[in-house]
């Protein structure tokens, strides 16, 4: 275990980020990162295109340096990647900084665990071959049909990979991956910066769900943490007798420094809260004019409005966007101040599909056919086809054009500021 530094309690804002970022080392990727970023900025800079960051995904927290087991949430990241599309589809680029391997845009509609990619494609008839000496068609085995989209998913597919072609080619969606809570604010901190000539073009949408608590570095073990089911010594082989380990150095998660580690079936993991750098993120790391969005997620309804007004008292954001677990892709409340200084709420809803189940899609389909004669099961597959076309409303569909009209409002309001001092 590496010696303990000074304790981050009651510094200034400054110092606080400061000593985050000295105690905790860059993720690895970050260099990469910054170079590509840079040049995604500076073509919409060109361009004066607006350019949004969008946050997604759940973020980990060690239990060691050498990570085995850690800390997560359940997001999957459906909100960022569904607004992300919905942000292209308003005329802005997106950096989509995303917890690696959740949702991404687009292929969010084929990827979901409830669903099976596969069950979106059939294999076709094969051609037979022009010529008896060739058994291939295009360097392809002629043997074996084609692997097509099936008949009644044709045209919702098309419309997403012209969506996402066209996003591609045109340079307009930069993703950017990370895995732990510290790799995401330091790709935070970064890509605000390298926002900067933006100005009020930038528009910063923090949809990721964020760890509350951490380990700092100096108190993470560096290896595997070990239960209690270690060899003694004793028992050790005479060959791996260097290598033993002694019971009182073995780390179980909590350090105790009046006495030596203790082995026990308990991991009792002692986190220290995740320095709150959302203020920085308005008062130092983002361009001066830019529009902040971030959310508030609860389970308790009689918390909701008054949590979502702490976050704009205590962090400035322009407008926080409050949901309750249960209920989040039918309904959100934006909250806000008056001109006035005052706290307002809008409520935003959309009709919650009647016998509806989150995610699902095909593939939870496939086994209840399996028992089924070929023509129930042709009868289940077209029903089922016919409910997929009925796409359902997505409510990031209403949220981002209302984003869009928020954020027109404040660089408007940018731009005869400057129109005043010139």
């Amino acid at each position: 275990m590496a010696a303990k530094t000074a304790p981050a309690d009651n510094l200034s804002p400054d110092e606080m980020e400061s000593h985050y970022f000295k105690t905790n080392p860059q993720p690895v990727f970050l260099q990469t990162h910054t170079s590509v970023a840079r040049t995604f900025i500076d073509r919409h800079v060109e361009a004066n295109r607006r350019v949004v960051l969008v946050t997604s995904g759940g973020t980990t927290v060690p239990l060691e340096t050498q990570t085995v087991r850690f800390i997560d949430n359940f997001s999957a990241g459906t909100r960022g990647a569904t607004s992300a599309e919905y942000f292209l589809q308003e005329g802005y680029a997106v950096i989509f900084l995303h917890r690696q391997f959740s949702l991404l845009p687009y292929s969010r509609h084929y990827s979901h665990s409830t669903n099976c990619f596969l069950d979106f494609m059939d294999e076709a008839p094969s051609q037979p071959a022009s010529s008896s000496l060739s058994s291939t068609i295009g360097g392809q085995n002629s043997e074996h049909g084609p692997i097509v989209v099936r008949p009644e998913y044709q045209d919702e597919m098309r419309k997403v990979l012209r969506q996402y072609r066209y996003a591609k080619e045109n340079h307009l969606l930069l993703l950017l991956p990370f895995t732990t809570v510290t790799d995401y604010l330091y790709e935070l901190r970064t890509l605000a910066n390298l926002m900067k000539p933006l100005g009020a073009n930038a528009l910063f949408y923090l949809a990721a769900a964020v760890s509350d608590f951490f380990i700092p570095r100096d108190r993470m073990a560096e290896h595997k943490i070990q239960s209690n089911e270690i060899p003694a010594p004793e028992q050790q082989s005479v060959t791996a007798a260097h290598t033993a380990i002694s019971p009182d150095s073995i780390y179980t998660g909590f350090n105790d420094p009046n006495g030596p580690q203790k082995q026990q079936k308990k991991l009792i993991v002692d986190l220290d809260p995740v320095p709150k750098f959302l203020h920085r993120l308005v008062n130092g790391w983002a361009p001066a004019g830019s529009m902040i969005v971030s959310f508030k997620l609860e389970t308790d309804p009689n918390l909701l409005i008054l949590k979502s007004e702490q976050a704009i008292q205590r962090y400035s954001h322009h407008l926080v966007i409050g949901n309750l677990l249960t209920n989040r892709k039918w309904e959100v409340v934006f909250v806000s101040r008056k001109p006035d200084g005052g706290m307002q709420e809008r409520w935003i809803r959309i009709p919650r599909p009647r016998g509806s189940v989150s995610g699902a899609l095909p593939g939870m389909c496939a086994g209840l056919e399996a028992g089924l004669s070929a023509s129930a099961a042709a009868a289940a597959a077209a029903a089922r086809a016919e409910e997929h076309s009925r796409k359902e409303v997505e409510i990031e569909s209403v949220i981002i054009p209302e984003l869009k009209k928020m954020h027109t409002a404040m660089i408007e309001k940018a731009k005869s500021a400057h129109a005043d001092k010139a």
